[in-house]
């Protein structure tokens, strides 16, 4: 059998979490994947997955092949990509991840539209609030927001962004509006649940340094959009991003305070792994990303 399509079979099947799935993306029945991934263990003569009719586990010596595997593929496709589409045509498998909240609100929804002006190409998004390493886990592409660069990554601006502290109205009129940092002590303060030892705080720009202020509240939560519904509702203070809530802000259902020391340079990005040639599925979707974005009133809707 082809190694190749052995490679393919075994990683399809680590990555879908069963045979079934393999088959399916790759177009073969599940019959004839678990030949080509038996194939494979004969030759190297290792078990690389544990098989029942219903689970499947990667064992320790696959975990470190199927990694060396995704590397192969990856430099054959690009090889590939290099010889038969150049630079002007989009193909393959686009691997991207970005912020869970994010990347379902404007990253996710995109792909769609992206896929019918460029159809040889696959998307596959992977949304989480983890910092991934693209390269150790096979990923072309990042969305990211705020942040330094990694210097082995490419980072491209895609949108403006700040993270800023707001609140509905209805809260101010009761509990009063902060003018200075010190005021947000007084305050309910709606916050991402920190790590076992970690102490809350939010991040701010003061005589021209950052600064962290301890906040405190009676609620928190672990995730973002939570956090955003209790600020409209009135429950609080809320530290998050323009992008979350531009469009709260234009129909004055919440207003932002202490905007004199919000945190500038907070941009949303496209991080890439640096390398000679960037892959033409790679270039054009961030610059479609770029382009959705740039569109009058899109953070507003």
């Amino acid at each position: 059998m082809d190694r190749l399509k052995q490679m393919e079979a075994f990683v399809g099947a680590v990555e879908g979490g069963s045979l079934a799935k393999a088959a399916r993306a790759i177009g073969i029945t599940p019959a004839m994947l678990g030949r080509h991934v038996d194939a494979l263990e004969r030759r190297l003569g290792v078990k690389l997955l544990h098989r029942t009719t219903r689970h499947l586990a990667v064992t320790e010596e696959g975990a470190v092949f199927v990694e060396q595997c995704k590397r192969t593929l990856g430099e054959i496709e690009l090889a590939e990509n290099m010889i038969s589409s150049g630079r002007h045509a989009a193909v393959g498998h686009l691997r991207l991840t970005a912020p869970a909240g994010f990347g379902r609100r404007h990253v996710a929804p995109h792909a769609p539209d992206f896929l019918r002006a460029h159809p040889q190409v696959q998307v596959s998004c992977n949304l989480t609030d983890r910092v991934v390493d693209l390269v150790r886990e096979g990923f072309d592409l990042g969305v990211r927001i705020g942040g330094t660069t990694d210097p082995d990554l490419v980072g491209v601006h895609l949108a403006h962004n700040r993270r800023v502290v707001c609140a509905a109205p209805a809260y101010l009129e009761r509990h009063g509006t902060p003018g200075a940092l010190e005021d947000l002590a007084r305050h309910a303060c709606l916050m991402i649940t920190p790590n076992p030892g970690q102490v809350a705080s939010w991040s701010f720009l003061q005589k021209d340094r950052s600064v962290n202020v301890r906040v405190q509240g009676k609620l928190d939560c672990n995730d973002g959009e939570l956090l955003h519904r209790w600020a409209r509702e009135g429950l609080g203070l809320a530290w998050r991003s323009t992008w979350e809530i531009q469009a709260e802000l234009a129909r004055g259902e919440l207003v932002t305070v202490l905007d004199e020391f919000a945190l500038p340079d907070y941009d949303i990005r496209a991080v890439y792994p640096r390398q000679a040639y960037v892959p033409a599925k790679v270039r054009f979707y961030v610059e479609y990303l770029k382009s959705v974005y740039a569109i009058p009133g899109y953070w507003t809707q």
